[in-house]
């Protein structure tokens, strides 16, 4: 089976307590890699846990700290020795026919007015798509070549497995959208499905947590209860898929778990944070009857999408939360490819020393980083890494900070 391909421009540039959750097993142009049907619809079409931590308590048994390490940097045939710091990326952004403008006005992105841009991808190393380190000792490397280089002291002790014929790469992928427009009607595969696609690739599952939600914009997420193959099938051929696939009207704050195989859209007016499996395979199913620039349809992977669709999985509901004035965490995703919790924190708290890669970006307010070689804090949809061999660093938020923190489960 062959996968499909990838289209689009991307753009290399830089920046101008409750414990519900889901459980499932200025920059410079560079050309998009290969046409992809997609536009993050990802295809290669459309581009489209771990609960409380208690070295981010501020009381209760505290988890032994690693020490920071120290590692070898090698430039203009010099070596030296540097520590870990945390690690902030240039964003890589994405032109899709979906997009619109709040990546800028939103999120604060120096990137012209002129443009429509449908995601930044903030920490990334899959194919040519590469997040490059912004500032400190690494400046200019790719996350690619920290993962080959210091593998164990980015990543940690925890195995990360690769398909056969998948180059091993660092796990996670965290992008924000911004749908102006609706995006495709599209699946994922797992990874049995996609380690046989041509090239091979990993499955992919994603979450999202939406950040601003126009009036009436919808999330559609898996199947209507009762929709097999057959009934799904038919109606694609028909054109009339919205009414087999479960909506509901997307909040600020909600958080919607997307297993591989469960068939889903983000509709106009969102902008999310998704957090997803380094994989960036999908199949469209349908595209709402519309054309592309180009004026024809958009081609879909009809056969691709329903092999890959889990028809036993019926509609997904949104975790639903409102942050409120007071402290507080929130465990949203355990799953076997990536925990994801939510903090909201207004006085000083440590993170890491745990042996663990941790994934943070920042949802709301503004956030200090210790030992972040930018001297900048952390702005709305800025996002940092802070490798495994970095010690437990001291977050201070100005005045308050919500933030997303995403790492592999223990």
């Amino acid at each position: 089976m062959k996968r499909p391909e990838k289209t689009g421009v991307a753009t290399v540039g830089g920046y101008a307590g409750h414990e519900s959750f889901y459980n499932g097993v200025p920059g410079r142009q560079t050309p998009g890699p290969a046409p992809l049907p997609s536009d993050t619809e990802g295809c290669r079409t459309e581009p489209l846990g771990h609960g409380r931590n208690p070295d981010y308590s501020t009381s209760g048994p505290r988890r032994q700290q690693t020490q920071p390490v120290k590692v070898v940097v090698s430039k203009g045939g010099r070596q030296t020795m540097t520590q870990w710091h945390p690690l902030r990326f240039e964003p890589v952004y994405k032109q899709y026919l979906w997009g619109g403008t709040r990546l800028r006005t939103a999120l604060g992105r120096d990137l012209d007015p002129r443009q429509t841009y449908a995601e930044s991808w903030e920490i990334c190393d899959h194919d040519s798509d590469q997040s490059r380190v912004l500032a400190g000792p690494f400046a200019g490397a790719t996350l690619h070549e920290l993962f080959l280089e210091h593998r164990r002291e980015v990543l940690g002790e925890q195995a990360v497995d690769a398909p056969p014929g998948v180059p091993a790469r660092f796990p996670l992928l965290l992008k924000y959208l911004d749908a102006a427009r609706d995006l495709s009607l599209q699946v994922h595969p797992d990874d049995a499905l996609a380690a046989k696609l041509t090239p091979p690739d990993f499955g992919k599952s994603e979450a999202w947590i939406v950040l601003e939600a126009e009036p009436g914009s919808l999330i559609y997420a898996g199947l209507s209860a009762g929709v097999d193959r057959a009934a799904l099938a038919e109606a694609i051929r028909r054109g009339t898929c919205r009414e087999c696939v479960h909506a509901f009207e997307a909040k600020p704050g909600d958080c919607v778990f997307i297993p591989a195989g469960t068939v889903h859209a983000l509709g106009a007016g969102l902008l999310v944070a998704e957090i997803q499996t380094s994989s960036d395979t999908t199949f469209r199913l349908y595209d709402w009857n519309r054309l592309g620039p180009d004026g024809k349809p958009r081609p879909l992977h009809v056969e691709q999408g329903l092999a890959a669709t889990d028809f036993a999985r019926g509609p997904v509901e949104p975790l639903r939360r409102l942050i409120g004035e007071e402290d507080e965490e929130a465990a949203l995703v355990r799953s076997a490819k990536f925990a994801l919790v939510r903090r909201a924190f207004s006085s000083p708290r440590r993170l890491g020393g745990d042996g663990r890669f941790h994934v943070l970006s920042l949802l709301d307010g503004s956030l200090v980083i210790e030992g972040d070689p930018t001297g900048r804090p952390l702005a709305r949809g800025q996002t940092v890494l802070l490798p495994a061999a970095l010690g437990s660093v001291q977050l201070t938020p100005e005045p308050r900070a919500v933030l997303l923190e995403a790492c592999l489960p223990i």
